[in-house]
């Protein structure tokens, strides 16, 4: 079960910190990796960064960057600084705004001394349908130097191919409601398929019982990782 811990993040949209902290304290025998994204970050700004840091956890800036080049390396340079373990930006924005997302990345951690984060690019959000832009945006996160890309499941045998590591969002319990995704895929299945890290939200936060559903997803999420 640790190993399969250190592979799942937990997503904490929530817009009051001591509340997200409440929750990362509870569901933390199963995750080791907290997402903060624009909910949280918009409420709480660098300090939820911090505050889960020292809880243990590692932390994914889940800011999906997305401007010009010169704007983006500025924006990816001040997050590492803080130490965070992950960080994202949308591989629409192309090449050249990638490249410079992974080189704010190595600035700010080479400022503050730490390890640079895992530069992800999200190629397709898991809420649509349309996949016709994955190929050229996995191509562009490889050429670019990410280490790895935000996909669904159902594209991690190109990731696989492209030599990249894959977060994945959109993972259900069988027979649980998508909500709005439209490219899901159980834990175990995303596993054994490739995926690297698991992004894990409301299949387990808006459970009646949280820590229940998070027991039920390990387990399935380890019966993936078996030969």
């Amino acid at each position: 079960m640790s190993e399969i811990r250190e592979r799942l993040a937990l997503v904490l949209d929530l817009d009051d910190l001591d509340d997200a902290v409440e929750l990362a304290q509870r569901l933390a025998p199963w995750f080791a990796i907290a997402k903060v994204g624009p909910v949280l970050y918009g409420a709480a700004g660098p300090e939820a960064f911090e505050r889960l840091q020292n809880m243990g956890f590692r932390v994914f800036a889940d800011l999906k960057l997305h401007d010009i080049p010169h704007t983006v390396e500025l924006g990816a340079r001040s997050l590492a600084r803080h130490g965070v373990a992950f960080v994202n930006a949308h591989a629409a924005g192309g090449e050249a705004m990638l490249r410079a997302f992974v080189a704010g990345l190595g600035e700010g951690a080479r400022d503050a001394g730490v390890e640079p984060p895992v530069a992800l690019a999200v190629t397709v959000l898991t809420s649509e349908r349309d996949t016709d832009a994955f190929d050229v945006r996995l191509e562009r996160a490889r050429v670019a130097g990410c280490d790895g890309v935000v996909c669904s499941a159902l594209e991690l045998a190109r990731v696989r191919d492209a030599g990249l590591r894959a977060m994945v969002p959109g993972i259900r319990l069988p027979g649980a409601d998508a909500n709005d995704q439209a490219r899901v895929a159980e834990p175990g299945e995303a596993l054994a398929a490739g995926a690297t890290w698991l992004v894990i939200g409301r299949t387990v936060t808006a459970a009646a019982d949280p820590e229940a559903a998070a027991t039920v997803l390990s387990r399935l999420a380890v019966a993936g990782c078996v030969d």
